[in-house]
């Protein structure tokens, strides 16, 4: 296969040389090779300023990213042989830190496959392509994954808004086999089904597995508030691990539906309640009728999706947290967490520690958690790392 080349400007191939694996459009020499020519998801041969090859990468001229290496030997690009090496890589990471095929196959840039998600339900996988690159190999990672996994149901989740920015159609498609009953998973002991088809992302959230499994064993005994639940990855799991009671609180009827039937899968339908309804709500009325909690688990989802957001994000992060020590007993723990790659983990301790003292209590910082090793961060790319949680005790004198 002849590839055509992406010319970089002098100095660009610092940050490849680095480790890193995208380029920019304005690191491109555009008067040697314009980025006009090229195709969404077409695959070329980078080259520095100097014309060494670097590698090969597949991009597209309509993004800020406008490629990203998927390989550093310029003679192999990302074909069916590659891809099966690379899952294969990312397969056996897997294999050694779970027993169960419950996880995170593939972590985008983390696992060497920029724009490809996977996450695993047993036989069943959840797949995202969110780059034009990864959209024009499906044949190829669909074979890849027959020849390495040999799955009994592929669904492509292709609803993202990843997709959008690089001009990809959306939709959600079952490409093998069928999805006719609940798709079963296992965290931490505890059982789950997951909506795989019409579920937030992939339909479940294995990156918080470490941080929810260092929480456990704190609620046994305890009355413990789940806001933004979702499916009841927390809630379900605190009353697995003895909480007396628990609130599982979201904005989605639908998701509390399976917190419901999650609970009675595991025997605790007595433990687990529901309400509906927006958290800020939800946490001023159950202030207002007097209700006290010895566990609050905030998980929101990303108040900050661009830099712009920052000011804005961490000011509703600040009154999140506020509020929610508000239902704290004299002697609490919060967990709070944030998905939102833009918010730095120093500032998250800021905005707890200021949330804290607001309320004139103490805090102690017990725990500091990220995303569970099945979300491997790529050391040269920052963006990798995105999930923080804090396991904080609030308490008066």
């Amino acid at each position: 296969m002849t590839l055509s080349s992406l010319r970089l400007k002098k100095h660009a191939d610092r940050r490849l040389k680095a480790g890193h694996l995208w380029l920019y459009s304005n690191e491109i020499d555009t008067d040697a090779t314009p980025l006009k020519g090229l195709e969404p998801g077409q695959q070329v041969v980078v080259e520095a300023a100097n014309g060494k090859a670097l590698g090969v990468a597949y991009v597209n001229p309509n993004s800020l990213i406008c490629a990203r290496l998927v390989s550093r030997e310029p003679t192999q690009g990302l074909d069916r042989s590659l891809l099966v090496h690379r899952l294969n890589q990312a397969l056996a990471l897997r294999q050694r830190l779970f027993a169960a095929p419950y996880y995170r196959l593939v972590h985008g840039e983390g696992d060497l496959l920029p724009g490809l998600v996977i996450d695993r339900f047993g036989d069943t996988l959840v797949v995202q392509l969110n780059t034009a690159g990864m959209q024009a190999v499906l044949p190829e990672l669909l074979d890849a994954l027959d020849k390495v996994l040999s799955p009994t149901t592929v669904v492509l989740r292709n609803d993202t808004s990843g997709r959008r920015q690089e001009g990809l159609e959306l939709g959600v498609e079952v490409v093998k086999g069928e999805v006719s009953e609940p798709v079963m998973l296992e965290e931490n002991g505890v059982r789950f089904t997951a909506p795989v088809l019409d579920g937030q992302k992939t339909g479940w959230f294995y990156d918080h597995r470490v941080n929810r499994a260092w929480l456990n064993p704190l609620v046994a005994g305890k009355r413990v508030l789940d806001l933004f639940s979702y499916v009841g990855g927390w809630g379900v799991q605190a009353a697995a691990s003895g909480a007396s009671e628990v609130l599982c609180v979201d904005s989605s009827a639908a998701a509390l539906e399976r917190v419901a039937e999650n609970a009675a899968l595991n025997g605790l339908h007595e433990q687990v309640s529901v309400g509906e309804g927006d958290a800020f709500e939800a946490l001023a009325a159950l202030k207002a009728d007097g209700e006290e909690f010895d566990v609050v688990i905030l998980d929101p989802p990303a108040f900050i999706k661009k830099r712009k957001d920052i000011p804005n994000g961490e000011r509703a992060y600040g009154k999140l947290n506020r509020e929610a020590i508000r239902l704290l007993g004299r002697d609490g723990l919060l967990l709070s967490a944030s998905c939102s790659m833009h918010l730095a983990p120093e500032r998250l301790v800021d905005v707890v520690r200021g949330a804290v003292r607001h309320q004139d209590r103490h805090g102690q910082i017990l725990f500091q958690g990220h995303q569970g090793p099945d979300h491997p961060v790529h050391p040269a790319i920052p963006e990798t790392s995105y999930l923080k949680a804090l396991g904080v005790r609030v308490f008066r004198d």
